[in-house]
């Protein structure tokens, strides 16, 4: 009866792996796919221009400095404002919340905005901030991107300082050091491997929205560092370059996803090689 049962249960398990197998080398086909044709199309579409002149009509040699730049400034805004806030509010969840209710109540609903839709934020902020003052700005993306980063900061920061030993905390607090003292010469020390982390994919995150950016920001087809007024950014860019029916504004496009996907990369792989320094 038990080596019935038994063979029962090695062939669910070698049927239950060759399904997952099967799901795992259908995904990495269809990623290779993807990336086949975000290098086939971009890679070839790259050239000097699409780094120095800015976005035009199609029968002009147009380039994406203006959306490359916009972006930029619009993800690194929103990662100086969201980063300190994120870390914060972790660190309160952690080391000075007391009430339990309290504090399940704010995780619960960190956990609601990491999984809220981008495209919801965006119309957020666009009732908020667009709506009273009466146009796009790139004050609103930065507000959007923001909104979408600090979630994942503040759960990261949380659950690296739930890793570090009390005893650490103990042995500070009995050498006299006040409390803020401990938690940045001490806590922020010993998990600011992991908080980098958190705050690299959150970065990767942002750096690819669009939703929220149609909503906030807009676009804009000039060069300009005026966040009171609609802001370029790649990745809207990207979107209308890709879905319009002129051949050079599609190959401008799949050249920004090239780009974006190019970054991205570089970010996760960078995550990578921090978290596997980490463990060494």
């Amino acid at each position: 009866m038990k080596n019935s049962n038994l063979i029962q249960r090695k062939r669910y398990n070698k049927l239950v792996l060759f399904i997952s197998s099967l799901f795992a080398i259908f995904i990495l086909i269809l990623l290779i796919f993807i990336l086949g044709i975000l290098i086939y199309k971009g890679f070839n579409a790259l050239n000097w221009q699409i780094f120095t002149k800015d976005t035009a009509s199609p029968w002009e040699n147009g380039g994406l400095r203006n959306a490359l730049i916009g972006q930029l400034i619009l993800s690194v805004a929103a990662l100086l404002i969201g980063t300190p806030i994120g870390i914060l509010g972790g660190t309160y969840l952690r080391e000075y919340a007391k009430n339990p209710k309290i504090i399940e109540f704010i995780r619960n609903m960190n956990e609601i905005m990491l999984s809220a839709p981008s495209i919801i934020i965006g119309t957020f902020i666009y009732a908020v901030i667009v709506v009273p003052i009466g146009h796009f700005s790139g004050w609103a993306g930065i507000a959007a991107l923001c909104i979408l980063m600090i979630p994942i900061v503040l759960k990261t920061t949380d659950d690296i300082l739930s890793l570090i030993p009390d005893t650490l905390r103990e042995a500070a607090m009995a050498l006299g050091a006040p409390k803020y003292k401990m938690i940045t010469s001490v806590l922020y020390r010993g998990a600011k491997l992991g908080i980098f982390t958190g705050i690299l994919l959150a970065f990767s995150r942002i750096a690819g929205e669009t939703a929220p950016l149609l909503f906030t920001s807009l676009n804009s087809a000039f060069f300009t560092l005026n966040l009171n007024e609609p802001f370029p950014s790649l990745t809207i860019t990207m979107f209308q370059y890709a879905s319009s029916p002129y051949k050079e504004w599609q190959q401008l496009g799949f050249s920004a996803a090239f780009i974006l996907i190019l970054f991205i990369f570089f970010i996760n792989i960078t995550t990578k090689i921090i978290l596997h320094k980490g463990i060494k």
